[in-house]
C-alpha cells in the first residue's frame, strides 16, 4: 500500500510536466514573424475556421489613428500567411484582425503594451535600429522604487535606470526625467521607448554621457501603473482625471527630492534635464518654467502644447513671466521635436513663435511621420547626446 502512494504521487507531482510537454511537441512549429535577408517579413497564423485574417503593422499607411491592413492568403491546412515588402531598419508593432477580432500573434512571444492595447514587436536591424537591440556592451540597470509623495499624499512608483557601473563606483551622476504621454506610465519609455537599450548603446559609443534616467507616472491618481498598484488589475484608460490640470508639475520636485536623497546624484541645475512626449512634453514645458531655475536642459517631444479648459491652477499663472525668468536664468539646452504629420504641429508652431517674439533661444527638429514611438526614440536617441556637455 505505502509503494502504491509513493507511485500515485509521484505521478500526480509529474502530471503538469507531462502536460507541459504534450503541448509543446503536439503544438504545430509555425514561424512568425519570418525576416529574410532582404528584409522582408513573413507571418503566419492558423485560423482554419477563419473567413478572413488580416495583418496590421505600424509600417502600413495609416487610416487616421490606427495603422493599415493587408489581407493574409489562406493555404489547404488553414495556414494564413503574409509577406511584406521590404523593410528599412526600425523596430515594428504589429497584429491580427481573424474575421474582425483583434488577436496578437501566438507564435511571437514578444509583446508590448500601449495604454490598453497589445501588440507584438520585431526589429528590422540596422542603422537607428541598431540602438533598440540589446548588443554585446555594458549593461546599465532598471529597478522600479517606490517614493513618498507628500504633496500627492501617497507612495508612489518609478522606473530608474543607472548607467553601467554605477553599483561598483562612487561617482555622482546627472539625471535625466524622462516623461510619458497621455495613457503612459512608469512602464511607457521602458518598454515603448527602449530607453535602456538606447542609454547603454549611446553611452558605449561614446555618444552620451553615463547618466541616470528617471521615468516617474505621471498619473497623479495612480500610485503605479495599472496592475502594478494597489488597485490591482484593471483596463488601463488613454486619460485619467487631474492628469494636466497642475497637479503633477506642483509636486514634482517630491521625484526630485527622492532621487537626490537616495541616488549618488551631482544635485544642481546644471546636471539636471527633463523631456517627455505628448503629454510629458506639456508637462516639461510647465515644470521647467514653473521652477525656472531648476534644469539646464529641456526637451519637449511633439509636445502637447494646446491650450486646455482645465489648466485653471496657479501652475499655469503668468506663462510668459516665468518663461521669461526661465530665459534670463539661462540654459544650455530647450530642445524642440515634432512629426510634420504630427496633429500637435499647429501647435508647436504657435509656440515657436511666442518663443521667437519673447527671443528665447531652442533647437528644433522636425521629422516625418505623426505621433508615433517611432519618432520619440528617435528624438530621444537625438537629444540625450546633447545633454551635459
Amino acid at each position: 500500500m505505502k509503494r502504491t502512494l509513493v507511485f500515485l504521487t509521484a505521478f500526480f507531482l509529474t502530471l503538469p510536466t507531462l502536460r507541459a510537454q504534450q503541448a509543446l511537441f503536439g503544438a504545430q512549429e509555425i514561424v512568425s514573424p519570418e525576416i529574410s535577408a532582404e528584409h522582408q517579413v513573413t507571418f503566419r497564423v492558423m485560423a482554419p475556421n477563419a473567413k478572413e485574417v488580416k495583418l496590421s503593422g505600424d509600417w502600413m499607411p495609416s487610416q487616421g489613428w490606427v495603422p493599415g491592413s493587408a489581407d493574409m492568403v489562406k493555404d489547404e491546412k488553414g495556414l494564413w500567411s503574409y509577406t511584406s515588402d521590404q523593410l528599412v531598419p526600425e523596430l515594428y508593432t504589429y497584429y491580427f484582425l481573424i474575421d474582425g477580432v483583434r488577436s496578437v500573434d501566438q507564435n511571437n512571444p514578444f509583446i508590448i503594451r500601449d495604454v490598453a492595447t497589445l501588440m507584438n514587436i520585431f526589429i528590422i536591424e540596422g542603422d537607428q535600429a541598431d540602438l533598440y537591440k540589446v548588443n554585446d556592451i555594458p549593461h546599465g540597470s532598471v529597478t522600479r522604487r517606490w517614493y513618498d509623495s507628500p504633496g500627492l499624499e501617497m507612495d508612489r512608483r518609478i522606473t530608474v535606470y543607472t548607467p553601467p557601473g554605477y553599483e561598483t563606483s562612487s561617482e555622482k551622476y546627472p539625471v535625466l526625467y524622462l516623461l510619458h504621454g497621455a495613457g503612459g506610465d512608469e512602464e511607457a519609455w521602458i518598454t515603448l521607448g527602449r530607453t535602456a537599450q538606447i542609454m547603454d548603446n549611446l553611452i558605449a559609443e561614446g555618444k552620451a554621457k553615463p547618466m541616470i534616467v528617471v521615468m516617474p507616472n505621471g498619473n497623479v491618481i495612480q500610485d503605479a501603473a495599472p496592475g502594478e498598484g494597489n488597485k490591482g488589475f484593471y483596463k488601463p484608460k488613454f486619460m485619467v482625471e487631474k492628469t494636466m490640470d497642475g497637479t503633477y508639475e506642483a509636486h514634482f520636485t517630491d521625484i526630485i527630492k527622492f532621487v537626490e536623497s537616495n541616488y549618488r546624484v551631482k544635485a544642481d541645475k546644471a546636471n539636471r534635464a527633463i523631456a517627455g512626449l505628448s503629454m510629458g512634453g506639456y508637462h516639461s514645458m510647465h515644470i521647467s518654467r514653473y521652477y525656472p531655475n531648476t534644469f539646464d536642459y529641456v526637451g519637449l517631444f511633439s509636445a502637447a502644447l494646446m491650450p486646455r479648459a482645465d489648466a485653471t491652477s496657479k501652475v499655469y499663472d503668468d506663462i510668459d513671466g516665468t518663461l521669461k525668468k526661465q530665459m534670463e536664468n539661462g540654459y544650455k539646452l530647450y530642445w524642440i521635436g515634432i512629426g510634420k504629420d504630427d496633429f500637435l504641429y499647429k501647435a508647436n508652431v504657435e509656440y515657436r513663435q511666442k518663443l521667437d517674439d519673447m527671443g528665447m533661444k531652442y533647437t528644433y527638429t522636425e521629422t516625418d511621420g505623426g505621433h508615433i514611438w517611432k519618432n520619440w526614440r528617435v528624438y530621444l536617441s537625438e537629444f540625450t547626446p546633447l545633454l551635459f556637455k
